[in-house]
């Protein structure tokens, strides 16, 4: 299979935008990637590449070239698993985006009780918010995509949603964790350091949203992209950090979670979702059921 080695060429090329990057992730001689460019440029009659002083951009022609080759890999994928699965060998790999909150907690039990019965399946994980996973979706980086407040969009199937609280977090033995309730109001929180983090998000954004239309003011003494940061704040029993449910479920006995519940405000959805149209190799497929009854737990998941 020669000619989809070769394909790959233009694929790395358009990923490291310069033939010496694609070349550094081929482990092969630039030249050789450059000279199997020129011989598909003249097969094909146009350029795919534009050579730019700093790197190489796709054009037209190569935007609908490179689409082709991803799709073709994908599918070759999809045989190779088919192919594994009538030799009784469940093996391949699972590409997989997830929202940073679900990091610390939710899919590493997931992948662990999967690989139990499918040990020769290997995982890559990537941490990506919406519109990152969008476009590795397109990109067919990734097979599956479990990220949160991901929209409807043209050519992505969302296969599961489930609704999402906002959750502020702090130690177990904070005074508003010693209140005996299960929810708290931003006022509270507004009196203690908060630990929040950035506005990319979708907790954050939730907490945007209904500050516009609020009297409440949020002043963070520290911000942060990294919930693991976040959480360590919490050791001076004193601040609090917010979280979406499912990432607020992290089995730490010295944090506790509380659940925001001032009226009206907004709620968001973690979503499953693959690209639409595309046949996923038979292993991922099988992940994505495994996601989807762990998912099923809670009363509030809603397949589609």
């Amino acid at each position: 299979m020669n000619h989809l080695r070769f394909l790959r060429y233009v694929d790395e090329i358009a990923r490291a935008g310069s033939i010496r990057g694609a070349a550094e992730r081929l482990h092969v001689a630039p030249s050789a990637v450059n000279r199997r460019l020129l011989d598909l440029e003249e097969e094909l009659g146009t350029p795919i590449f534009e050579r730019l002083p700093r790197g190489m951009r796709l054009t037209a022609a190569g935007e609908l070239f490179i689409d082709y080759v991803r799709s073709r890999a994908a599918a070759l994928d999809h045989v190779r698993s088919r192919i594994e699965e009538l030799r009784g060998l469940r093996r391949g790999t699972v590409r997989v985006a997830i929202s940073q909150a679900l990091a610390p907690s939710f899919l590493a039990p997931v992948i662990a009780r999967f690989r139990r019965s499918h040990p020769l399946v290997d995982f890559q994980v990537r941490v990506f918010d919406h519109g990152q996973a969008l476009t590795a979706l397109r990109a067919f980086e990734i097979d599956l995509a479990l990220v949160f407040n991901l929209p409807a969009q043209p050519g992505v199937e969302r296969q599961v949603l489930l609704e999402q609280r906002l959750h502020a977090i702090m130690h177990a033995e904070h005074p508003l964790a010693r209140a005996g309730r299960a929810g708290v109001r931003l006022r509270e929180c507004a009196e203690w350091p908060l630990a929040l983090p950035d506005r990319d998000t979708g907790g954050r954004q939730m907490l945007e949203r209904f500050l516009v239309r609020s009297s409440v003011r949020l002043r963070p003494v520290i911000e942060s992209n990294s919930f693991e940061f976040l959480r360590s704040c919490l050791e001076d029993r004193e601040s609090i950090s917010f979280q979406i449910g499912i990432g607020a479920l992290i089995g730490r006995a010295d944090l506790v979670a509380r659940v925001v519940d001032d009226a009206g405000f907004p709620r968001g959805d973690l979503v499953l979702a693959h690209l639409a149209g595309r046949q996923l190799p038979a292993i991922a497929h099988a992940f994505a059921g495994a996601v989807r009854q762990a998912l099923s737990r809670p009363a509030s998941a809603k397949s589609r």
